[in-house]
């Protein structure tokens, strides 16, 4: 899907919003603003940026911004030196600066309240939005929601200025598939999808998405491209689901489940790897299919049941690890109250900072309410904040390892030397499967 515009209007002939949006586009001489410099927002405004765009970040978070106009980068994902390459006045507290964009995107978080969708922070924004709305801007909303969202919540806010979604602005849907921590599934290369509510809106969030990605997907609308999002995820917790509910059925049956699964994903066909853990974390598993499932309740009259199982089977795995680990330590003649147990891992996956709806939190609270001496090691995460106590994190060094009865592999960094770990600690708990190969007596592994 492209945009003609080879063809010039007469002299003195009105230039159509769109059309001269679609100029700025193929010219590279579009300002693209950003609201909410999270885990998705702040990559893509640096992108955007190497793209040759003029860029503009907004967050409500000042002392984020302060240290945003510091050079200082919250997130692994961006380093201090792609922030400070940025023109200085790019980051702001106030929505002020929206204004001056051609381009805008929503990058703003949906958590669950109360187990439903809270989309307050993109209204909000939707509303700040409106504000400085003007005929020949692009808006389009990467934040992850149910169907319907962009026509039937952003759409009438972004009409009551008066002005028409298709006619005189653009307005699109885009979901976010960043992976945290990974250098090779990049914001470039993960296909993009896309979805305009005019055949014309999406040619123009094509042709902006084009300019710094490698390959666009258009869907038919912003519904398809909504659910599409919590389709990917849906099947992520499911079979995660299914994969952990194994790991407790292989238990009961004297299976080594990690073998089992090694062995099935040798399969060439038919069969996608899983692998049990703790639980599920960050925002897209852990929250999008609530997303979907609510969607059904609030329409349909009816949940999806698959989601709901799933959701139960990975909320409860903390505590199944709990469990794990006390029937460990009773097997080498301790109790959980007053073993000195060290957590490998607290951040939600391997490789990164984010401890969003992190499952080893729910490990390591549980330990702590069973009377645990606690302490962690997280080179990514220096302080926690768990059942009223602030815990800061160790040196894996020898003096930690030798002072421990259990070392507990939560999150799985890579550059953990694990060996080392079994060799020196008496007890090992691998709810990750890391030690898997290893021929050690003090290994439990999930």
């Amino acid at each position: 899907m492209g945009i003609d515009l080879s063809s010039q209007p007469e002299p003195g002939t009105a230039v159509d919003p769109l059309d001269r949006l679609a100029d700025r586009l193929r010219s590279g001489t579009a300002t693209a603003g950003v609201v909410g410099l999270g885990y998705v927002g702040l990559p893509l405004l640096t992108t955007m940026h190497d793209a040759g765009f003029r860029v503009l970040g907004i967050d409500r978070d000042e002392e984020k911004i302060a240290r945003l106009a510091g050079g200082v980068s919250p997130i692994a994902d961006v380093t201090d030196a792609q922030v400070a390459d940025l023109e200085e006045g790019t980051f702001s507290s106030e929505p002020a600066p929206l204004a001056e964009a051609d381009v805008i995107v929503l990058c703003l978080p949906t958590p669950l309240t109360d187990g439903s969708p809270d989309l307050t922070m993109v209204l909000t924004a939707a509303e700040d939005v409106a504000r400085y709305l003007r005929p020949g801007v692009l808006v389009v909303l990467e934040s992850t929601t149910y169907p319907g969202t962009t026509e039937e919540l952003l759409r009438p806010i972004l009409e009551s200025t008066g002005l028409l979604a298709g006619r005189d602005f653009a307005l699109g849907y885009s979901p976010e598939r960043m992976d945290p921590g990974q250098s090779v599934n990049t914001l470039e290369n993960t296909p993009k999808v896309v979805a305009g509510l005019t055949e014309r809106c999406a040619e123009l969030v094509a042709a902006f998405y084009g300019r710094f990605v490698k390959h666009v997907v258009v869907a038919k609308s912003p519904r398809e491209a909504e659910m599409a999002k919590l389709v990917e995820n849906t099947f992520r917790q499911v079979n995660i689901a299914l994969v952990n509910e194994l790991a407790i059925l292989a238990h009961d049956l004297d299976v080594d489940i990690w073998e089992a699964l090694r062995v099935a994903a040798t399969k060439p066909f038919g069969y996608l790897a899983f692998w049990p853990g703790p639980g599920v974390g960050g925002h897209c598993i852990a929250i999008d299919p609530t997303y979907l499932s609510w969607r059904a309740g609030q329409q349909l009259g009816y949940r999806i049941r698959s989601i709901e199982h799933a959701n139960e089977v990975n909320n409860r795995m903390p505590a199944y690890v709990v469990s794990r680990i006390g029937e460990a330590l009773n097997d080498a003649g301790k109790p959980i109250k007053g073993s000195r147990i060290l957590a490998l891992g607290v951040a939600y996956k391997a490789g990164i900072e984010d401890l969003r709806e992190s499952p080893s939190l729910g490990v390591i609270e549980g330990l702590l309410r069973k009377g645990a001496e606690l302490s962690y090691a997280d080179a990514y995460v220096p302080s926690i904040s768990v059942e009223g106590k602030e815990l800061r994190s160790v040196l894996l060094d020898a003096p930690t390892l030798t002072e421990v009865d259990c070392a507990v592999i939560l999150t799985a960094h890579p550059e953990v030397d694990y060996e080392e770990i079994v060799r020196t600690v008496p007890l090992v708990f691998d709810a990750r499967g890391v030690t898997t190969g290893m021929n050690a007596d003090n290994v439990v592994r999930l």
